[in-house]
């Protein structure tokens, strides 16, 4: 038997909710854990879309597999809302909910027909104040949870929403990235949010450039990748370039596809912004009579421009050039709407 006491289940939860560990891994963990110090006959952890209302799986106890893919569709958040489970609250059970639980489709098509007949649900929020997800226990037996189990829920759920945070795990991500001072989080949609704890830049606007190269290297399957763009002043004048990283989101790709990350004051390598310009047209795969069709001059000139990034990067070759101008993320891309050809 297993005594009860009020530090043991806070070390535990806290132990796992600042680990290092996958987030799937750490929502595992807390669904084990869990069940040590509140009772259920099986329980569902489930994050939610920073861009829509969908929520997503990522720890459950006890359910089976047809259960879990039901709790994955949008009838869930519909009937999260409805019943409240999404605002910041105390752990609701099914006779608290200000719905008849009949026109709730998750427990009238799902849960009641698996032989649940009781759960204690309950919104879980970041300490800034997010909303991260979703808790929800569930019982066979139709009989009120007591407070102490309760009271025990909504002590230890502060916990699992950290643990739990899909923008605590893209954070830690920027570790990577020397000098980042803003971010953005790209959501499945294509759409741009805030990345909280960093500041905002106007690349990140929802359809600009740089969120259209993001897209289209996730689309190519690429986890990284770094390049410059020009860097604006106040008057809307260029000066200079910063460098953007886009970094997947591999943890929980279905709620985020990818972070982008802008450092400022980057190295140019003493490239100059045509050099730069044709550079990029050089890592896409062009050849120099297509770069001198885009750029309405001459393949001459163009050749004149390789032959001087070439020198300045120190690459024997046109494709060494465009191998360390990908490794080092020195080169500006080609904007997709500018490809012609």
């Amino acid at each position: 038997m297993i005594v009860y006491t009020e530090d043991g289940p806070i070390r535990e939860m806290l132990a796992i909710a600042t680990s290092t560990d996958p987030l799937l891994d750490r929502a595992n963990d807390f669904m084990r854990r869990l069940g040590r110090w509140v009772p259920f006959d099986a329980a569902w952890l489930a994050l939610s879309d920073p861009g829509s209302s969908v929520y997503a799986v990522v720890g459950s106890a006890g359910l089976d597999r047809s259960v879990t893919d039901f709790l994955d569709r949008s009838n869930t958040a519909r009937d999260l809302e409805l019943a409240g489970l999404d605002r910041c609250g105390p752990p609701l059970s099914v006779a608290d909910l200000p719905v008849p639980v009949g026109d709730l489709p998750t427990w009238a098509d799902c849960l009641i027909p698996a032989g649940y007949r009781e759960g204690l649900g309950v919104a879980l929020f970041e300490p800034a104040g997010a909303h991260v997800g979703f808790l929800g226990l569930l019982y066979t037996s139709d009989e009120l949870p007591s407070a102490v189990t309760r009271g025990r829920l909504a002590r230890l759920a502060p916990l699992v929403a950290r643990g739990v945070s899909p923008i605590r795990s893209l954070l830690a991500s920027t570790r990577i990235v020397p000098g980042a001072e803003a971010g953005a989080v790209l959501l499945r949609d294509g759409t741009t949010c805030l990345l909280p704890g960093l500041h905002g830049d106007r690349v990140f606007r929802t359809g600009s450039p740089v969120v259209e190269i993001a897209n289209e290297s996730l689309r190519a399957g690429q986890v990284y990748r770094s390049f410059l763009w020009p860097a604006r002043d106040t008057d809307g004048g260029s000066c200079g370039y910063v460098r953007v990283t886009v970094l997947a989101a591999t943890e929980v790709p279905s709620l985020a596809r990818a972070i982008l990350l802008v450092s400022p004051h980057a190295d140019c390598r003493g490239l100059t912004p045509r050099e730069l310009e044709v550079l990029g047209l050089v890592v896409d795969g062009r050849s120099n009579h297509e770069i001198a069709s885009l750029l309405t001059v001459t393949p001459r000139t163009v050749a004149a421009h390789v032959e001087h990034l070439m020198h300045k990067l120190s690459a024997p070759s046109r494709t060494s050039a465009a191998v360390r101008a990908e490794r080092e993320g020195c080169y500006l891309p080609p904007s997709p709407r500018a490809r012609t050809g």
